[in-house]
């Protein structure tokens, strides 16, 4: 229950603060059950970033655990003020900066490499939401190129799990059982059907991804693709004391010349980024749309300015190989689907995001629950992406309309998914000038005198 209700058609209660909506739970939204359940499950992605802590930037475990704390805690701020979306990394930048972290040596080198790094994201973000330069951008750039962005994101993310090496490679049998349970239970037609006639299906639809998880990982036990968990309890021990040394006011900060070896991949860190703003916005206006009853405020400008405060504490206290994201596509998409249920399904989209890390940061306190999953980090991470591909790639195709559009889009997204957003973003951006902006007023009036034959 919350103190505050919502009168029907208006936006969730929330306490004004300059640019930010405060909303706490009990006070402004109830928490929900089945997000909280789901986020016990999926809490699990972000231990993912350990082995990476501990391999590029020399920390030991428990100053990694730590790290992962800081993150957990920067996770609950996007909610706290008043935006409408799951926070995440920016996953498919990630390899980018594990490339740009390679040149440094594993330790006090890397990372003040990763502070500046991700000090120079900070900048762009805030930037562009202060000026509210962000807002503008979103809505001019074209459709054409929009769709590229996010189709090629989505193919990355999927290939980077099923190429030769990779997850599939490791664990073909629970992985391929995972990913397809996790896309029945939140987009078949049939089940979700099924769903709304059945109260048990019902009630396992409303867990989102954590089923399909849970599955995957009782096959990978079953067929050895992973080791079974060695179960300790009591409560997890991150040594913040210890993280001192390892953080930027210790170690010192970088130089000139590092922060200028940074700038290309703080670009393309952005342009990653604002493909998962498109994302999310795109999400949550379907979701406002099927939801009469609510009115959801998608501010790009408070957007940038909480994922840029984000990645500031990140800099100074937990540089950070996956950066702070604007969105956790995967489970906002889960979210988002739950909530199209009905008033009575989640009450306010703000209690269904804003509860799904309170439980993921509580969970992170639960020794049986991180050593019961530590084994299977990579199955449970490679399961968000091929998901988080999934969404991204549909909503991708979802913004274009005419042939030339597509084809522009198609063109970018095979670019950017083999080469880089730098490379799909100058290709995208020559293709539309010269196929769509150039012959822009003849092309309308051709498509006056001969319509475009419909899809078939």
């Amino acid at each position: 229950m919350s103190i505050y209700k919502r009168a029907t058609g208006e936006e969730q209660p929330f306490w004004k603060l300059g640019p930010f909506k405060i909303r706490l739970p009990g006070v402004h939204y109830r928490l929900e059950t089945p997000e909280f359940v789901q986020a016990l499950v999926m809490f699990v992605v972000s231990l993912g970033m350990i082995p990476m802590l501990e391999q590029y930037l020399g920390l030991p475990y428990d100053i990694a655990l730590a790290y992962v704390f800081v993150c957990g805690i920067c996770f609950l701020l996007p909610a706290l003020l008043g935006v409408p979306m799951v926070p995440g990394w920016i996953t498919p930048g990630i390899p980018v900066v594990l490339l740009f972290l390679g040149d440094f040596e594993p330790g006090d080198e890397a990372i003040r490499a990763l502070f500046a790094l991700q000090l120079l994201v900070f900048l762009i973000l805030f930037i562009l939401g202060v000026t509210q330069l962000g807002e503008k951008l979103v809505h001019i750039v074209p459709s054409s190129l929009k769709a590229g962005i996010l189709i090629g994101a989505g193919i990355a993310a999927i290939m980077g799990e099923i190429t030769e090496g990779e997850t599939l490679f490791d664990a073909p049998i629970s992985l391929t059982a995972g990913a397809i349970l996790a896309l029945v239970f939140l987009f078949s037609h049939s089940f979700l059907g099924l769903a709304r006639r059945n109260r048990a299906i019902r009630i396992l639809a409303s867990y989102g991804l954590a089923p399909a998880i849970i599955i995957a990982i009782i096959v990978a036990w079953i067929f050895a693709e992973y080791p079974r968990p060695d179960v300790e309890w009591g409560i997890t021990a991150p040594n913040f004391t210890g993280m001192w040394e390892y953080l930027p006011f210790t170690v010192g900060f970088p130089t000139l010349d590092v922060f200028l070896l940074a700038v290309p991949t703080a670009l393309i860190a952005y342009v990653i980024a604002f493909g998962d703003m498109v994302v999310g916005n795109a999400l949550t206006q379907q979701a406002d749309e099927e939801r009469p009853d609510e009115k959801i405020d998608t501010s790009i400008t408070r957007l940038h300015i909480v994922t840029a405060l984000r990645n500031l504490i990140h800099s100074f206290f937990a540089p950070y190989p996956g950066l702070a994201g604007p969105v956790f596509t995967a489970v906002q998409a889960s979210i988002v689907e739950r909530y199209k249920q009905g008033r009575q399904a989640m009450d306010s989209i703000h209690g269904g995001l804003a509860t799904f890390w309170i439980a993921g940061f509580i969970a992170l306190f639960i020794l049986p629950l991180v050593t019961v999953f530590q084994p299977v980090l990579p199955l449970a991470l490679a399961l968000t992406l091929i998901l988080t591909g999934y969404v991204t790639i549909s909503l991708g195709m979802e913004q274009v309309t005419t042939s030339t559009q597509r084809g522009v889009a198609g063109v970018t997204a095979v670019v950017l998914a083999l080469h880089g957003a730098v490379y799909g973003v100058a290709v995208g951006l020559v293709l539309h000038f010269l196929l769509e902006w150039t012959g822009a007023k003849r092309s309308e009036r051709s498509e006056k005198k001969t319509p475009e034959a419909p899809d078939k």
